[in-house]
């Protein structure tokens, strides 16, 4: 009797196990498919940063080579505005614009728009099983990488003559001759346009690092919605002066080093 069953038992396992092995090189669609040895079906990724932050804002593209289930190696393309910690965009009072006109815009004190170019190479590694399944996964996003610093002069125009109504103005950026004009908040009408100074722009070398909590909606679905909290850094090799230094503005000081808590947004697919 026992050897009846012994020979059921071998001849069961003889037919289940070649349908086993086909069944595992089956894949579902529109379902998260993973093995576990190598890793997803997946070998590419790529997404959109949308990357706002607590002095500024980015946006680049992300390419990514999945290495396992819960780890994904990439590199980057980012470009951002950095701005000073106390820049305000300020208009006139309404009394003064209903008798000259509406105002433009603008930041008082600022001598220089900064922008960031970043590369960047980081690696993602998810910490929660539900990388393997449909639902939100959670993991830890870390990167690093060199920067490149653009700097802009930043216009205004500034009326010389007082009592000149007729919006007769001069298009300057800020120097040690005209500080007085370019910080008497009297004679600023407002803003140039972006344009102006794009042809005196010049850059500072520099490097950047963040970390985040990542979060991922279906982490390797064929489709990639995830969004990120974390902390970022610039660093520079001196001081940004994006604003200006002055007596009179003892506590404005411009550092060499950027710190920022940000939310990035991404959306992509896999390949």
């Amino acid at each position: 009797m026992k050897n009846i069953n012994i020979r059921y038992i071998i001849l069961g396992l003889a037919l289940i196990l070649p349908l086993l092995a086909s069944a595992q090189q089956t894949l579902s669609l529109n379902q998260n498919n993973y093995q576990s040895r190598k890793g997803v079906v997946y070998n590419k990724e790529f997404a959109f940063n949308f990357k706002p932050h607590t002095n500024g804002i980015a946006a680049g593209v992300q390419f990514g080579n999945i290495r396992a289930y819960n780890r994904t190696s990439y590199w980057g393309i980012e470009l951002g505005e950095l701005k000073h910690v106390r820049e305000t965009r300020q208009n006139k009072s309404n009394q003064i614009a209903a008798l000259e006109g509406a105002f433009r815009g603008f930041v008082y004190g600022k001598q220089n728009n900064f922008y960031a170019l970043r590369a960047t190479f980081g690696e993602k590694r998810y910490l929660s099983e539900k990388a393997r399944r449909k639902g939100l996964a959670l993991g830890l996003d870390y990167s690093a990488g060199a920067s490149l610093g653009i700097l802009k002069p930043y216009y205004l125009l500034l009326r010389y003559v007082p009592e000149d109504f007729n919006r007769n103005f001069r298009s300057e950026k800020y120097s040690v001759e005209n500080e007085a004009r370019f910080l008497d908040i009297n004679s600023i009408y407002g803003a140039d346009g972006f344009s102006k100074g794009l042809g005196e722009t010049r850059f500072l070398p520099g490097g950047h690092a963040k970390v985040a909590l990542h979060f991922d909606w279906g982490a390797f679905d064929e489709f990639v919605k995830a969004f990120e909290v974390g902390i970022m850094a610039d660093f520079y090799f001196q001081k940004v002066p994006i604003m200006i230094e002055t007596e009179t503005a003892p506590n404005v000081k411009n550092q060499p080093l950027f710190l920022n808590l940000f939310l990035n947004v991404q959306l992509g697919k896999r390949s």
